[in-house]
């Protein structure tokens, strides 16, 4: 029932910025959890950020400080604002959704994800 649709990606330079949006169909204004995992390759699938109908968000150790997540309630959308960007930080960025959590715990498992985009840092 809940379709998770994201986009922004692209290449830039290592400083630029990108805006990541998560359009995520199917889901209680008052319960959910919407976070961003990475894929690089040859690495495990990370998550990168989470923000939860309860106004709480959470960011890896990895992107503190320069990422900033978000969300429009009236738009059904997520963004992640990534700023001072890192060749590390290249990979598939997926979004996926959660409709029955009201916070970002550690261990939360979505239900539901998108197919990605790529993000492209060079040096």
């Amino acid at each position: 029932e809940v379709q998770v649709v994201e986009s922004g990606g692209g290449l830039v330079q290592a400083g630029g910025s990108l805006r990541l949006s998560c359009a995520a169909s199917g889901l209680r204004f008052d319960e959910y959890a919407i976070a961003w995992f990475r894929q690089a390759p040859g690495k495990e699938r990370e998550r990168v950020s989470c923000v939860s109908s309860d106004g709480s968000t959470d960011y890896a150790d990895s992107v503190k400080g320069r990422f900033t997540i978000s969300s429009d309630n009236a738009k059904n959308t997520a963004y992640l604002q990534m700023n001072s960007l890192k060749p590390e930080d290249t990979g598939v960025d997926i979004c996926a959704a959660e409709p029955y959590a009201s916070s970002c715990y550690r261990d939360i498992e979505p239900s539901s994800w998108g197919q990605g985009t790529q993000v492209t840092v060079s040096s």
